[in-house]
């Protein structure tokens, strides 16, 4: 849930740049009730400030995307807010093909089994995404 409170003061204690496109960019991320492209970021960023332009939407994606406030859909091309802790590197997407909706799941970690195999190959992963497609309860 977007709380703009709490927002700013993670920002501030981590000494990171808060600009009010970059908060209106999350708000609009946090307030889409399925994954947004950022086309369509930038089209209601336009609602909200006068003629914004491409970079500035793009900048503040990566902005919350790089600290962990949102995640960007790979299969989708779209980011969704991060409803879980804003501090892990992985992510797994349950994908509902009927209705399009997104569930975050509960795992953190890399499986064991895939740090193992990571770990055979001399490869230490920085961020993972793990997308599921199939039926929501909803749609079946």
């Amino acid at each position: 849930m977007f709380n703009e409170k709490k927002i700013i003061d993670i920002c501030k204690t981590n000494k990171w740049r808060l600009t009010e496109p970059r908060l209106k960019v999350l708000k609009i991320i946090s307030l889409s009730n399925r994954p947004i492209k950022a086309y369509d970021i930038l089209k209601k960023l336009g609602d909200l400030i006068k003629n914004p332009k491409p970079p500035t939407a793009y900048r503040a994606i990566e902005f919350w995307e790089k600290h962990n406030f949102i995640h960007r859909i790979e299969s989708l091309n779209a980011y969704a807010v991060c409803n879980k802790k804003n501090t892990h590197n992985g992510s797994q997407f349950l994908i509902c093909n009927d209705c399009g909706k997104v569930i975050e799941s509960d795992l953190f970690d890399l499986p064991q089994i895939l740090k193992k195999s990571t770990q055979n190959n001399a490869f230490k992963p920085l961020r993972w995404s793990l997308e599921i497609n199939g039926t929501c309860n909803q749609c079946s």
